[in-house]
């Protein structure tokens, strides 16, 4: 059985679905491979890893019907060194030969007897405006944890009131909290941040998005062009986030966050090998930055800020500094300060509904 196809686009949509195969050497093989069904006039590609579900297809003029399971990162390394020309695959009882020209590469296959199709979605789609991902969420991805040990702290919070919808990510050492007005069709779940950074990239011109919620298999699957992605909701107890929110202040900072920006990543040059802590001594009318190297404090810099209040000396691991000023706008920032112990609220000068928190280093005078 033999399929003609454009290079280019084939390689995508395998590209596409690699994202969503499972990287577990223990996984079965169907889980590390792409599976291709051959309908009329079309191919379906198919991929997960149980808790990702990925489904795409591609328009071709044909009526091969088959289904097989590709292991897919020989095969896009294979492509990408080909000329974009088309391709023609031939399918095999247990290898495609793909063919370009006189230039031929075979792929075994992966046993197809397994593999877990993505439910049949019986739920009513819901619209979403793709802004929602391209300017809300940046706001709080880099806040959420890597841990996988702690699962509810790889997702984002999705909290909802009678009036709003909270987004809340965070990894025990500092927080992000959006506030949107709720007329964004979602319910309280938390949602894998990974999920939501990849549905972010397939999306390229549209103003629009479909989704739905799979109560069932508690599953949500957004609806992106010719692409359908699917994930598990992540299932546990939040931490009680509302608990570190500082409600009340002794200082307020206001600082140009360029300046910030380069201020901290001037003083973390004598701070990375000191556990990556910078002291911020707030004086009258500045913010002095001094690495934390031994007793000394060489290596200072100064940086013109409006202070209102106590003066205060307060200790951070400058990482959570850098990932917080170069994800937010380049606008005045906000820091409220309440003592040296205590959490920490940055804000955006004319943006409301979103802070940070960042919890200080303790340090000995």
């Amino acid at each position: 059985m033999k399929i003609q196809l454009p290079k280019n686009d084939f390689l995508k949509k395998i590209e596409l679905s690699s994202r969503f195969t499972s990287s577990k050497l223990s996984s079965s093989t169907s889980l590390q491979g792409v599976c291709l069904v051959g309908e009329e006039n079309k191919i379906n590609f198919y991929s997960t890893d149980l808790n990702y579900y990925y489904h795409s297809i591609l328009k071709y003029v044909g009526n091969n019907k088959f289904k097989i399971i590709i292991e897919p990162k020989k095969v896009i390394e294979f492509l990408s060194l080909l000329p974009d020309l088309k391709i023609e695959i031939d399918i095999k009882e247990k290898a495609i030969v793909i063919s370009q020209g006189k230039i031929k590469g075979q792929f075994p296959l992966f046993s197809d007897q397994d593999f877990p199709f993505p439910p049949k979605n019986t739920e009513e789609k819901q619209k979403i405006k793709t802004s929602f991902f391209k300017e809300s969420l940046p706001y709080l991805f880099f806040s959420v944890s890597s841990d996988e040990t702690r699962p509810v702290l790889t997702g984002v919070n999705f909290v909802t009131d009678d009036e709003n919808l909270q987004l809340v990510a965070t990894d025990g050492f500092r927080l992000s909290l959006l506030t949107l007005k709720k007329d964004l069709p979602f319910s309280s779940m938390i949602i894998p941040a990974g999920f939501l950074i990849n549905a972010q990239r397939f999306i390229n011109k549209e103003t629009e998005i479909e989704f739905s919620y799979l109560k069932e298999e508690k599953l949500l699957a957004f609806f992106i062009g010719e692409n359908d992605i699917y994930v598990r909701m992540i299932e546990g107890e939040y931490p009680p986030f509302e608990k570190v929110i500082p409600t009340e202040k002794k200082t307020t900072v206001i600082i140009d966050s360029e300046e910030f920006l380069r201020s901290v990543k001037l003083v973390s040059v004598f701070s990375k090998e000191f556990s990556n802590i910078i002291i911020m001594e707030v004086e009258k009318d500045s913010v002095k930055f001094i690495p934390k190297v031994g007793q000394g404090e060489e290596d200072v810099v100064f940086q013109e800020a409006k202070i209102e209040g106590d003066s205060q000396k307060i200790a951070f691991n400058y990482k959570y500094l850098i990932d917080f000023l170069s994800h937010v706008p380049k606008k005045k920032i906000i820091i409220e300060l309440l003592r040296s112990d205590a959490p920490v609220v940055f804000k955006i000068e004319g943006i409301n509904n979103f802070f940070h928190i960042i919890m200080p280093v303790r340090i000995q005078e």
